[in-house]
């Protein structure tokens, strides 16, 4: 097959989409500054393991310079939301005129952030719920299925169309401030707890007091959508957290995989932004404020962390 991508990042969620992406026959190049993981991929290609431990090894090619990938006509933006502008400024040397940038990732300002690099028409915008844990470098297994959502966008049909074929589910909305504010509910709902707490994302449901936080969590955020004429695609915001925590019971989500390596966290982007968000619309949202809180607490100092 002639198809091929790029994809930014070499995380967690990256190695997913690069593994299903290559089993497809989709040629994948990744591009990332992670030493370790790009020395792993140029070595052994993208390893994924199942619920056994069982791995299979699908083929990518990897590398830290962006002049390695010019010409790219799709690209997947898998980075941490810190990392976005840095993702930006390679794409400017590497995305094609007539390319297209897809951004999945978490929290809010990200779009901003890319269409001011790279023009909004080469900028398209997505959230997923599906789940990986990085087991280590270039090494990942499957956290949960879940769906893929997309802005309407008219550049987006070739990143469709591969989607498909690598058995992804894919929904299309005309509505992005509602999936944007959709994700963010089941981020700030999941993600601090799990890394407060250290724990996998089901076992938020077992616990009555991380149940009623999540609740409380979910809430604020949908306050602070409902403030700014939002609608957003669930009425019940604690279900449908719940709902993702429960299909994705397994997995270590993205923040607790963060701070268990030392790693800086997207926080500030999710929690963080919610707080900002309600303060600018007369919203109070003390639980969302405390989780931005707590988890920055368990972060600072750490310098120089390398970017993945």
């Amino acid at each position: 097959m002639n198809e091929s991508v790029l994809i930014v990042g070499t995380g967690a969620l990256a190695n997913l989409f690069a593994a299903r992406l290559s089993a497809s026959g989709v040629s994948v190049t990744m591009l990332g500054a992670w030493r370790e993981g790009l020395a792993a991929l140029q070595e052994n290609g993208v390893r994924m393991a199942d619920e056994r431990g069982r791995e299979s090894v699908y083929p990518v090619r990897a590398t830290h310079d962006p002049q390695d990938c010019v010409g790219a006509s799709l690209a997947f933006v898998l980075v941490k939301a810190w990392q976005t502008g840095r993702a930006a400024a390679q794409l400017t040397q590497c995305l094609a005129p007539e390319g297209i940038a897809l951004s999945l990732q978490n929290g809010l300002g990200n779009q901003e952030i890319l269409a001011g690099h790279l023009g909004g028409e080469r900028v398209g915008l997505g959230v997923t719920t599906t789940g990986a844990t990085l087991l280590g470098p270039g090494r990942v297994r499957s956290g949960g299925e879940g769906a893929i959502s997309l802005g309407s966008h008219p550049r987006l049909e070739p990143v469709i169309k591969l989607l498909d074929q690598a058995s992804f589910t894919v929904e299309i909305t005309t509505d992005l401030d509602a999936l944007i504010w959709g994700k963010l509910v089941i981020n700030a709902a999941i993600n601090p707890l799990t890394a407060l707490l250290r724990v996998s994302n089901g076992e938020l449901l077992i616990r009555p007091s991380a149940r009623e936080i999540m609740k409380r969590t979910s809430c604020e955020v949908f306050d602070v959508a409902s403030a700014q004429g939002i609608r957003l695609p669930f009425d019940e915001p604690a279900s449908a957290a719940e709902d993702v925590a429960r299909r994705t019971a397994a997995n270590r989500s993205s923040m607790l995989q963060d701070v268990s390596r030392g790693a800086p966290t997207e926080i500030d982007a999710i929690c963080g932004a919610v707080v900002v968000c309600g303060e600018q619309y007369n919203v109070n949202t003390p639980v969302n404020r405390s989780l931005w809180l707590l988890v920055k607490a368990m972060t600072e100092g750490r310098q120089n962390y390398e970017n993945r």
